[in-house]
């Protein structure tokens, strides 16, 4: 098979296209002939070899997120069977081969059917976004219905399915995107304002709703200004940060507001098992529609990891076979 390989950590050109064994599942593994990847931002970091939550044993294949079709199954395997169309959400899984390649093995508990009215791009987009939208709105946040919640990046790999879900939930939804083809995603996908963030004082228009949730993908730019228009007693849910900031802690006293960081990797077990269920069933009803941004073949890993950290990123970011 083809597949990404990692044998030093490093910049982009250390994922080399390479051919390698076929991977046989074990005891209660699949194995899954994958049609597409997802490539998330954790994939880069990972690929320096100094990420905080997790550095595999080189050599490695990246990749945690892909949809295909079930190849093979190992012995007491049960819940797939060969010929299925599934996805994959494997976020650190010990003994998962990667998804970046033609065939993946997994845990059985890591894949998931995928409905028939959805591509294989598709579910390449759903594992690490959905899951993470999902903990940051729920399982964090504790959003409820009625409530306003303020997407920052809506129009990226998490921010769609945030939005999604979070108009599901009966939230009054504001999404921000950085350009008019984004926003118009946005609104698709549910939101009721969206804010174009490149626009100096945007977040005035917030004077009059006020989110008592906001989710926020690049807090070392906001998290400050989250705080001065935050709702009394609202809730901050850092998903992602680049760098460090200088804020006045006090903001946080005159709103009472509450900062939680999430990330997938800090989940339990029982969190992450709903977290998937939940997503898998949104996925069925239609709620969760995951949107695919560029697509690039398997051999173009590198400039798939260049252009993920890109800003102005629409979608999911895709590998495709």
């Amino acid at each position: 098979m083809h597949a990404v390989r990692v044998t030093a950590f490093g910049a982009e050109d250390v994922l080399e296209y390479a051919e390698l064994p076929d991977p046989e599942p074990a005891a209660g593994q699949v194995r899954v002939r994958l049609h597409a990847a997802g490539v998330n931002p954790a994939d880069t970091y990972v690929r320096t070899g100094h990420y905080a939550f997790f550095t595999p044993e080189l050599p490695y294949t990246p990749g945690f997120d892909g949809a295909g079709v079930v190849d093979a199954v190992g012995a007491g395997v049960v819940s797939v069977s060969p010929g299925d169309r599934v996805f994959v959400s494997s976020l650190g899984t010990p003994g998962f081969s990667g998804a970046y390649a033609e065939l993946a093995v997994t845990a059985a508990a890591d894949v998931r059917p995928l409905p028939g009215s959805l591509t294989f791009r598709q579910g390449a987009a759903i594992g690490v976004p959905c899951a993470t939208a999902w903990r940051a709105l729920f399982q964090k946040a504790a959003l409820q219905p009625g409530e306003t919640v303020l997407i920052h990046g809506a129009s990226g790999g998490v921010g769609l399915p945030a939005t999604q879900l979070a108009r599901d939930a009966g939230a009054t939804v504001i999404g921000t995107a950085g350009s008019p083809a984004g926003a118009e995603l946005v609104r698709a996908a549910g939101a009721h304002h969206v804010l174009d963030h490149t626009s100096a004082g945007y977040l005035d228009e917030l004077a009059d709703l006020a989110p008592d949730v906001i989710v926020e993908m690049l807090a070392d730019v906001n998290l400050g200004h989250d705080l001065e228009v935050v709702a009394r007693y609202g809730r901050i849910v850092v998903v992602g940060s680049r760098g460090s900031l200088d804020f006045t802690p006090r903001l946080t006293m005159r709103k009472e507001a509450t900062i939680h960081g999430t990330a997938l990797w800090n989940a339990t077990a029982a969190e992450s098992a709903a977290a998937l269920a939940a997503v898998a069933a949104k996925l069925g009803s239609g709620t969760l529609a995951p949107v695919v941004g560029d697509e690039l073949p398997l051999r173009e890993a590198a400039e798939a990891h260049r252009r993920v950290l890109a800003p102005g990123t629409r979608g999911k970011l895709v590998l495709v076979m």
